[in-house]
């Protein structure tokens, strides 16, 4: 039954954001739901305690204009749909304009993406998501355009790669599929760390920044009670050969650990064997992180 409830919190919170959206983007050119029928299902789920799961997610469109080096305006249009867990989970945007090539709109989306991976945690984001918008969008337009293609092409290769580490916190992971996925995701990105199933479920995943991230998307659409990124360590490397990322990595490849607390707590993992684990990988001060208080 908890679940349920917080299915209809989460409801009630995506209408009252976009009630508030159509008060502050009254007009068509800058705020159109794309999907009414999406909304009035949502509608009928929030208020009814009999009601489905709506079927579709909320759709609609924001758009940006924005004064391009005192000139002209452009403008930005921001497609974004809401899933049935946001806020819970981030929304997903995809901020698209004439003006910008396919290389410079990946790159914008790809750091809106970071932005809110890092600064919206279960809390409506789609006005920061906006503002983000307004404020860096600009910037993304010149980005190669400015220098001839030859220095880019050199300021691309002397551009540091990032190495990331990922520690993802969950209510629980007990789905033999998701176990699986975990680890199959992690292989086919190269990614290595460790997976701690039960309650609570703790995934650590390391390498390319990039590939850090799609592991995380695509984790993150599966449906989970709560999930989270608790804490993320990005180091630049220098020219980022294979041999800098192999030094970097505090685990070797990526398993599943089983800190199994034998007795009445069941699936209930054993956290002393966990923080004596990441000790051992000197590890041990992100322990603190995930549950607040000393190992031992």
């Amino acid at each position: 039954e908890a679940t349920e409830m917080s299915n209809r919190e989460e409801a009630e919170i995506q209408i009252s954001e976009l009630d508030l959206l159509s008060s502050m983007f009254p007009y068509e050119e800058e705020f159109v739901v794309t999907d009414q029928l999406a909304v009035a299902e949502l509608k009928h789920y929030a208020e009814n305690e009999s009601a489905e799961m709506p079927s579709s997610k909320v759709q609609f469109v924001l758009n940006v204009k924005l004064e391009v080096s005192n000139t002209s305006m452009v403008e930005f249009s921001m497609a974004c749909a809401l899933p049935f867990k946001y806020p819970a989970v981030l929304p997903e945007i995809t901020v698209r304009s004439s003006v910008l090539s396919r290389s410079q709109q990946i790159h914008l989306n790809s750091d809106l993406k970071t932005y809110l991976m890092q600064n919206c945690s279960g809390e409506p984001c789609v006005l920061s998501a906006r503002e983000w918008v307004k404020d860096h969008a600009a910037a993304y337009i010149d980005r190669e355009l400015s220098s001839s293609s030859v220095t880019t092409s050199n300021a691309m290769q002397s551009e540091d790669i990032m190495f990331t580490r990922l520690w993802i916190y969950s209510h629980h992971i007990y789905n033999k599929q998701k176990r699986k996925n975990i680890i199959d995701w992690a292989k086919e990105l190269a990614l290595s760390g460790f997976c701690m199933p039960g309650k609570p479920g703790v995934v650590c995943v390391e390498g390319l920044q990039s590939s850090c991230e799609e592991f995380w998307s695509r984790v993150r659409r599966l449906t989970w009670k709560r999930i989270l990124i608790r804490h993320r360590e990005d180091v630049s490397l220098e020219g980022g050969g294979h041999a800098e990322i192999q030094k970097q990595r505090k685990f070797s490849t990526l398993e599943e650990k089983c800190f199994d607390a034998h007795g009445a707590r069941g699936n209930h993992m054993d956290l002393g064997q966990l923080y004596h684990f990441l000790e051992e990988k000197g590890c041990a001060d992100i322990f603190q992180m995930y549950f607040g208080f000393e190992g031992h």
